[in-house]
């Protein structure tokens, strides 16, 4: 019995030594690993945490990219197909004698089509095209109105077309015959020329004469006339004739006139106002 007694309690006493050294040993781990084993625990956490926020932010981005598509297809929508911004009211401004209606007739503007849709320049120029009209301007009045700004023409002088033509014709200072009217107008002069068009120099020249003279000599010129545009020429009610040239120097020959025009005389040269004459 001794013996075996005696052979147990070394093996017990290794097994208190192996276990009280094992202690010992992870005891002495050091504050490395320690770090180490805690830095590895907690990875998938802090990843975990990490990846949560970044999915939110991905799906908010994809939410406002979503709505801000939605958006410009509303948008677009609304400017160009929708009759919500659509033309629904035509403005004029500036007419006289050419009536509102009649522009807008001619505009022929398409109610309820898009304003951003709407060619302004077609608008104009069916606009323009009108006889009495000089000058056109059209703009988009959002949300639904079209604009119409017109200066008419105004009559600088008539001519008659005599027997057999088709009556009396008004004619402004660029040479556009624009109005037929049924009798000689009081207060405009006669233009006395074989050809009246806007496209004939002579017939422009005259009309620019008369569109610059001083209006106290112009409501004196009952007729005028030229053979080039460089000899424009016209008769005074008091029956006197005036050279008057081209329409240059038109305030320095104005001024020269007026000072002839107190002597006697049948015709008053004032083509060139540092030299004028006067003819019996």
């Amino acid at each position: 019995m001794s013996s075996t007694s005696q052979r147990r309690r070394p093996s017990e006493e290794d097994e208190r030594d192996r276990a009280a050294l094992a202690r010992e040993r992870r005891g002495r781990r050091s504050e490395e690993e320690r770090r180490r084993t805690r830095a590895t625990a907690t990875r998938p956490q802090a990843r975990a945490r990490a990846t949560r926020p970044n999915r939110r932010v991905e799906i908010r981005r994809r939410w406002v990219a979503l709505l801000s598509v939605l958006t410009l297809i509303a948008l677009v929508y609304l400017l160009f197909f929708s009759s919500m911004l659509g033309a629904k009211d035509v403005s004029v401004t500036g007419s006289r004698t050419v009536t509102a209606d009649q522009i807008r007739a001619m505009a022929a503007v398409p109610l309820d089509k898009p304003l951003l849709r709407l060619s302004t320049d077609e608008i104009r120029d069916r606009v323009a095209g009108m006889p009495g009209i000089a000058t056109v301007e059209v703009s988009r009045s959002w949300p639904n109105t079209v604009d119409i700004t017109v200066t008419e023409r105004t009559a600088i002088a008539f001519f008659d077309s005599g027997p057999g033509g088709d009556g009396v014709h008004l004619v402004d200072d660029g040479g556009v015959v624009f109005k037929t009217v049924p009798a000689r107008p009081a207060g405009l002069p006669e233009l006395k020329l074989p050809k009246v068009s806007a496209d004939d120099p002579v017939t422009r020249a005259v009309t620019a004469v008369l569109g610059v003279i001083p209006e106290q000599l112009l409501k004196q010129v009952t007729t005028a006339t030229a053979k080039t545009p460089a000899s424009v020429e016209f008769t005074l009610s008091s029956g006197k004739i005036v050279r008057w040239g081209t329409a240059e120097q038109t305030d320095r020959k104005a001024k020269v006139l007026a000072a002839l025009l107190t002597q006697e005389g049948k015709v008053y040269d004032v083509a060139a106002p540092e030299l004028p004459t006067i003819t019996s």
